[in-house]
C-alpha cells in the first residue's frame, strides 16, 4: 500500500470504564478507501481484477426488480457524469475532457444511440455480468481467513436490486494468485446499472488493523444498562462530552462502538433494527463478518472523530468532504451499509449478506 490512514485515539478507553466489554472486542482492518488507479495486482474497491484469462466471468442469471428505468445508466456514463461533476464550477467553463475521458464521452453516446434505437428499456436481460466490488489481497488485509493456500479474495454484485430485500446479489471468489496465469484484459460490463450507487469508483486502500467494539444494540441488556449510566461515564471526566448526560450510550453508539466505513472482519452491523444473526445454510453454525461494504466512511458530524488524522482537513472542506466521506461513491439500501459473512467452520460454505 502506498500511503497510510490513522484513526484517531478513541477519546476514552473504553475497558477502563467498563471492563465487562473487554471480552467482546474484536479485531478489525478500516480499509480506508481512497480514490486512485488500482492495477489488478492490488487490493482495491471497484478496481480491475486478477481474473484468470481462461474462467468465465461471473453473470447474474437471478430474476431482478422492475424498478424505475429513469434511473438507470450505462457504468460508462455513471463514470463520465462522476468526473464532470467534479470539475464544475457553476463561475467557469465546461470542463474539459481528456483523451481519455473524451474515449468514455464517446463509448457512452454509442451506448445511448444504441438504447434510443431499442427503444425504452424493460426488465433487466439475463444473464447480466457482475461487477468488482472488492478484490482483497491476504498480505493486505491478514484478517480475510481464506481458505486452503487462498491468498486473495474477489467479491462482484449485479447491479440491479433483488429481492426479498431490494439488494444487490453478491458473488464472491477466493483464489490462489500463484495460479491466476494469464489475466482477463476486458472482463464484460452490464449494460445497464439500476442505480449509480451500485457502481463502485476505482479506489485504492490503505489497510489499519483496530480494535473493534459491538454495537450497542448487539450487547446484552445488562451491558445496555450500564452504558446508560452516566455516573459510570463522569470517572472518565471532560473526556466524556457532558452534552451526552441525558443519553450516555449515544457516546458509545458514535464513538467507540462499531466503527464506521469500509472494513473487514469485526462485529455484526449496528442498524436501525436489533440485531440479525446469520447462520450458515450448509452446517447451521452462526456466521462472522468478512467485509462491510459502506455507503459512508462516516455520516454527519458526530462521526467525523472516526476520520484519520491524515484526513482531518479536507473532511471540514465542503468539496474534499465527498471525497473522504464518501470516496467508493457506493450507496447500499437507503444509504445503509451490507456487511457479508462467511461460515467460521468452512469459508467454502455459502456465504450470505445483510444490509442495516
Amino acid at each position: 500500500m502506498s500511503f497510510v490512514r490513522t484513526t484517531p485515539p478513541r477519546p476514552v478507553e473504553v475497558t477502563a470504564i467498563f471492563p465487562e466489554l473487554a471480552p467482546l472486542a474484536r479485531p478489525a482492518i478500516r480499509l480506508h478507501p481512497r480514490q486512485g488507479s488500482p492495477s489488478v495486482g492490488d487490493s482495491s474497491v471497484g478496481g480491475p481484477l486478477l481474473w484468470p484469462a481462461g474462467e468465465p466471468w461471473p453473470h447474474c442469471e437471478d430474476a431482478h426488480l422492475h424498478l424505475d428505468t429513469g434511473s438507470r445508466r450505462s457504468p460508462t456514463e455513471v463514470r463520465l457524469r462522476r468526473i464532470l461533476s467534479s470539475r464544475w464550477s457553476p463561475d467557469g467553463p465546461a470542463p474539459l475532457l481528456t483523451p481519455a475521458e473524451e474515449v468514455l464521452k464517446e463509448r457512452d453516446a454509442a451506448w445511448l444511440a444504441e438504447r434510443l434505437e431499442a427503444g425504452p428499456p424493460g426488465p433487466a436481460e439475463c444473464p447480466v455480468p457482475m461487477l468488482p466490488v472488492a478484490q482483497l489481497f491476504l498480505r493486505d488485509v491478514p484478517l480475510l481467513r481464506p481458505p486452503g493456500q487462498a491468498d486473495l479474495l474477489q467479491i462482484l454484485w449485479c447491479p440491479y436490486e433483488h429481492d426479498p430485500y431490494s439488494k444487490p446479489a453478491t458473488a464472491l471468489f477466493w483464489r490462489s494468485v500463484a495460479e491466476v496465469g494469464d489475466v482477463l484484459a476486458t472482463p464484460p460490463e452490464p449494460y445497464e446499472a439500476d442505480y449509480q450507487g451500485y457502481v463502485p469508483e476505482p479506489c485504492v486502500l490503505a489497510p489499519e488493523a483496530i480494535t473493534d467494539y459491538p454495537s450497542s444494540l448487539d450487547l446484552s441488556p445488562e451491558l445496555r444498562l450500564m452504558l446508560g449510566d452516566w455516573s459510570r461515564w463522569q470517572a472518565a471526566g471532560p473526556a466524556v462530552d457532558s452534552s451526552y448526560a441525558e443519553h450516555p450510550a449515544e457516546f458509545y453508539s458514535t464513538h467507540l462502538g462499531n466503527a464506521p466505513g469500509w472494513r473487514s472482519a469485526g462485529g455484526p452491523l449496528g442498524g436501525r433494527t436489533d440485531p440479525d444473526p446469520r447462520y450458515c445454510a450448509v452446517c447451521e453454525a452462526q456466521m462472522i463478518p468478512l467485509l462491510t461494504i459502506a455507503s459512508f466512511e462516516s455520516n454527519g458530524d458526530e462521526s467525523l472523530s472516526w476520520v484519520p488524522q491524515e484526513d482531518r482537513a479536507a473532511a471540514g472542506s465542503r468539496y474534499a468532504h465527498l471525497d473522504v466521506s464518501q470516496p467508493t461513491r457506493v450507496e447500499v439500501g437507503s444509504t445503509d451499509n451490507m456487511q457479508i459473512y462467511v461460515c467460521p467452520v468452512s469459508p467454502g460454505h455459502p456465504h450470505t449478506d445483510l444490509i442495516q
